[in-house]
């Protein structure tokens, strides 16, 4: 994940009053790893379906 989406990822949680946690349980991955995908350190196949996932959730 570019650092660009990260921030808006980081801001869009800030505005919904909601925590990464919230978000991994959403998204069914831990917050350990979607913190890694949030921060560019995992960014595979795996790790793009998630992204694609965040990103519709949050609609960004």
């Amino acid at each position: 994940m570019s650092e660009e989406l990260g921030a808006k990822v980081r801001s869009e949680l800030f505005k919904r009053k909601m925590k990464q946690k919230e978000l991994a349980s959403l998204l069914g991955i831990s917050s350990v790893y979607l913190s890694d995908i949030i921060n560019g350190r995992k960014n595979g196949p795996k790790a793009q379906e998630h992204v694609k996932h965040i990103r519709k959730i949050l609609n960004i």
